[in-house]
């Protein structure tokens, strides 16, 4: 399946197999990933969770959700996040994207891509009760500095969307909305 992420350029999306998801639950999440565009006009954020919630009945603790996608813990330190709308399909698509083929250099300020899917994938799960004070801000305004050197454009970086990991290094959990252009002025002028 192809999905249109990144400036309109079109990536290939992983086929719907995984090592830690059963194929009952892929089976549910493309259930609800056939439905949600019936959704996204009748109802609230609250009720969309609720109806993903009801039509998916995965074993796992929802433990976030935006209007966009529905993060549940898997129990064994990953988390996986499924779509709740058009923009939370292309905001895994995109995760998946730009871990799989960014910098290394930047990769390891990136929570890692476990698996992926059709409307799904499965990230680490990093401690993200990051304090707002000056000194991570500071770290936040370096770590823009260096996407941006790399030809990522952090779009959304902002303290709720980073944690730590287990060396305690700032890492981005969501950067579902950052794009990629290898093709960056910065990164012309680095090469």
């Amino acid at each position: 399946m192809l999905w249109p992420i990144n400036n309109g350029k079109e990536r290939m999306q992983q086929p719907n197999k995984s090592a830690m998801l059963s194929m009952q639950e892929i089976k549910a999440i493309e259930s609800w990933i056939s439905q949600i565009g019936i959704f996204q006009i009748y109802i609230t954020a609250g009720q969309l969770v609720s109806a993903a919630r009801k039509t998916l009945k995965l074993k796992y603790k929802m433990i976030g959700h935006g209007f966009n996608r529905v993060v549940y813990d898997l129990n064994n330190g990953y988390i996986l996040k499924i779509a709740l709308s058009q923009v939370g399909l292309i905001s895994n698509a995109n995760e998946a994207y730009i871990y799989n083929n960014c910098n290394e250099e930047v990769k390891k300020y990136l929570c890692p891509v476990k698996e992926y899917g059709t409307g799904w994938i499965i990230m680490k799960k990093v401690d993200t009760k990051v304090p707002f004070a000056i000194k991570e801000y500071t770290k936040l305004i370096k770590l823009e500095l260096k996407f941006l050197m790399h030809g990522i454009i952090p779009i959304d970086l902002r303290l709720d969307n980073v944690g730590y990991n287990e060396n305690d290094e700032m890492v981005v959990s969501d950067y579902g909305l950052f794009t990629m252009d290898l093709k960056s002025p910065v990164l012309r002028w680095l090469v």
